[in-house]
């Protein structure tokens, strides 16, 4: 699943912290097969059953197939006709994923969960980090059935990438040095925040590389760049990140959205189908005890245009009525030209939100973490 890395930084001066990222290995499909040991050494795939419906994920065995997540569920039965294909269960996984988490407090107060099955971890008070880490993803196996893949570096942008390299049961530890020299020759699109359109657009100044990011001699990356986007991307091509782990993240916007099975053009069943998803949300809300001012809705056309349209009221509210009149007030006002694909509703703009940053003392020197036998091996590339 991906991570939330929108913070390039500067050199990150010393004593580093040390942060470990921890990721569930094939999430979905793992919580599948440890309810149901029958599936094990079967290829499994967790996907909708619309006709328009994506792969969620797929276990190691469907992944051979060039099965991934994000895939038309239609495209992997063809990749894979006699693989074992699963509806989500998302009760089920946010038992596992609170089982799992629940441990990792025992490890650590300073947790930043991003999603059910990743979080990362600021253990840089722990005298021996690296053991602690190792096992904290123990017991979790033992008591969850779940492996987790981990890297452990000194920001969230090196423990990010650690913990994506040989999986899965990867435990990566490295410096940020060591993390240019080991990804140097990979390909810009194993950095979080370097896109498939960046990677297209870096391919074509001739750079392929990480290293050629670090090393584009002055002028290149500008011809396609500004100013503020070269910088961005030589930070992370140098592994540089000052983001900190945030013990506990504000939620930012609560959002319903649905995929219609075909495109639906009548105003009125956009309306109705508006009102279906402001309930759901609104009971989202009431159980999170939020209440918002901005109202918005996300249209996607049959094209793949995507719209959103937004208004700011004076009070906050969780009513379903005055969410649903703002929104279809939003979708007629906007008056899609094309059938609608898919449609959605949000809030934001939360009463008394704040964010709490946690703040951990460091006290490991960062020389006693790296392990050397870690080196560059091109072969993996």
């Amino acid at each position: 699943m991906a991570a939330d890395l929108d913070t390039p930084g500067e050199a990150i001066a010393t004593p580093r912290r040390v942060i470990a990222h921890v990721d569930a290995d094939a999430f979905y499909a793992s919580v599948h097969l440890l309810e149901d040991p029958s599936l094990a050494g079967k290829p499994v795939i967790v996907a909708g059953r619309g006709a328009r419906s994506i792969v969620t994920t797929a276990n190691y065995e469907a992944r051979r197939f060039g099965i991934g997540s994000a895939q038309p569920a239609a495209r992997a039965r063809q990749l894979c006709p006699h693989g074992v294909f699963l509806t989500p269960d998302f009760e089920l996984y946010r038992a596992y994923s609170r089982r799992a988490l629940d441990i990792m407090r025992t490890y650590s107060d300073v947790i930043e969960p991003l999603s059910l099955d990743e979080a990362y971890l600021d253990v840089t008070s722990i005298e021996r980090p690296i053991a602690h880490v190792r096992a904290m993803v123990e017991e979790i196996r033992a008591a969850t059935g779940l492996q987790y893949s981990v890297g452990i570096g000194p920001n969230k942008l090196c423990a990010k990438v650690l913990s994506d390299f040989r999986k899965p049961a990867a435990f990566n530890v490295a410096s940020r040095e060591q993390c240019m020299e080991l990804f140097a020759g990979a390909s810009p699109r194993l950095i979080p925040g370097i896109g498939p359109k960046t990677v297209e657009q870096l391919d074509g100044l001739g750079v392929t590389t990480v290293a050629g990011i670090r090393d584009a001699a002055p002028g290149v990356l500008e011809a396609l760049f500004n100013e503020r986007r070269v910088g961005e991307l030589k930070a992370r091509a140098r592994f540089e990140h000052a983001g900190i782990v945030e013990s506990q993240r504000e939620t930012k916007s609560v959002s319903e959205e649905t995929t219609f099975e075909e495109d639906v053009t009548d105003i009125d069943e956009l309306t109705w189908k508006l009102g279906e998803l402001t309930a759901e949300l609104c009971e989202r809300l009431g159980k999170k005890g939020l209440r918002g001012r901005t109202i918005g809705i996300k249209v996607r056309l049959d094209d793949w245009t995507n719209i959103t349209r937004a208004r700011t009221i004076d009070d906050y509210t969780g009513d379903p009525l005055v969410i649903t009149e703002l929104a279809s007030q939003l979708l007629r006002e906007y008056a899609p030209p094309r059938p609608v694909r898919l449609l959605g509703v949000r809030i934001a703009s939360f009463e008394g939100s704040e964010t709490e940053v946690a703040k951990a003392k460091p006290r490991t020197p960062w020389e006693q973490l790296v392990i050397p036998e870690l080196a560059p091996q091109r072969g993996d590339w």
